[in-house]
């Protein structure tokens, strides 16, 4: 997995990418939004492709 703070779209591979938590798709652009939060003592993070995806999260 690419380090949430990488630069996406540089030199990422869809099999590198992180992937979307509702459509699953590789996220390659530059609308990619990541929420962490703390579970258990340890930082958890979900990745998604743009904000429309975010909105429909339910976790």
């Amino acid at each position: 997995m690419v380090d949430p703070t990488s630069d996406l779209g540089e030199d990422v591979t869809e099999e590198e990418a992180p992937r979307c938590e509702v459509c699953e798709e590789p996220i390659l652009t530059d609308t990619h939004r990541v929420v962490t939060w703390i579970e258990d003592g340890s930082v958890r993070a979900a990745h998604f492709c743009d904000d429309s995806c975010r909105r429909e999260w339910d976790p």
